[in-house]
């Protein structure tokens, strides 16, 4: 999950096999304030935008194509999904991430969480 600079805030491993709106439900409990949450057709679940809508917030995520009731999403803000996949593409200018090195989750997760710290302080920190 990323901010609104693109910035990640929370991560997680799942399983290969598991489906993304399972993760989902886990990544956004106990985030405090909430206004808008946008996701792909992946994260298409009533129980997760119940979830959203519980926390005061709205759910850009369209519907998939399968559904009877389609809902509508605001097309500026559901372009700002990008910058979720700028983040996995700053990840994988880190080689142990790109290539997926470590076998166990826990150490994945960890090379991970250490290419984001550097992410962040590569914003915050003047190079001048």
């Amino acid at each position: 999950m990323v901010d609104a600079r693109g910035l990640p805030i929370r991560l997680a491993v799942s399983q290969g096999q598991l489906s993304d709106h399972a993760a989902a439900a886990d990544l956004i409990a106990g985030l405090g304030r909430l206004r808008h949450l946008v996701a792909d057709r992946g994260y298409d679940a009533r129980a997760l935008v119940e979830q959203v809508e519980a926390m005061g917030a709205t759910a850009h995520i369209p519907t998939q194509r399968n559904r009877k009731i389609q809902r509508s999403v605001d097309r500026m803000i559901y372009r700002q999904r990008n910058l979720v996949e700028r983040y996995f593409c700053k990840l994988k200018q880190f080689r142990r991430c790109a290539t997926r090195f470590d076998k166990l989750a826990r150490n994945f997760l960890a090379a991970v969480a250490l290419a984001s710290t550097r992410l962040w302080i590569r914003t915050y920190v003047s190079t001048t």
